[in-house]
């Protein structure tokens, strides 16, 4: 049982290394690779809320490159950033005056 559940893992791995690799991916993959739901995926591409294409009208494609930019977007500042991001606004105000 031991031995099977590692096959398993190692499957899971090979897969997720061959994903990595491709540049177009289907929906089930695109499911897979950002941990979406395929229902919320659905409601995303009928709402444009998600780059794709549907060159025939039928079948989804997605770019990895255009789905990584989409999921890197909306960064969330550090508090660091937040921080300094603040002291540069009291340091001009203050010197505005």
């Amino acid at each position: 049982m031991e031995n099977l559940k590692s096959i398993d893992d190692r499957l899971r791995n090979i897969e997720a290394l061959l994903l990595s690799q491709k540049t177009v991916l289907n929906f089930d993959e695109v499911a897979a690779y950002t941990g979406l739901s395929k229902s919320y995926l659905y409601k995303l591409t009928s709402s444009g809320g998600i780059p794709c294409f549907k060159p025939q009208g039928k079948h989804i494609y997605f770019s990895k490159q255009e789905i990584d930019q989409w999921l890197l977007q909306n960064r969330k500042a550090t508090n660091d950033e937040i921080e300094s991001q603040a002291a540069t606004f009291v340091t001009l105000k203050n010197g505005s005056k």
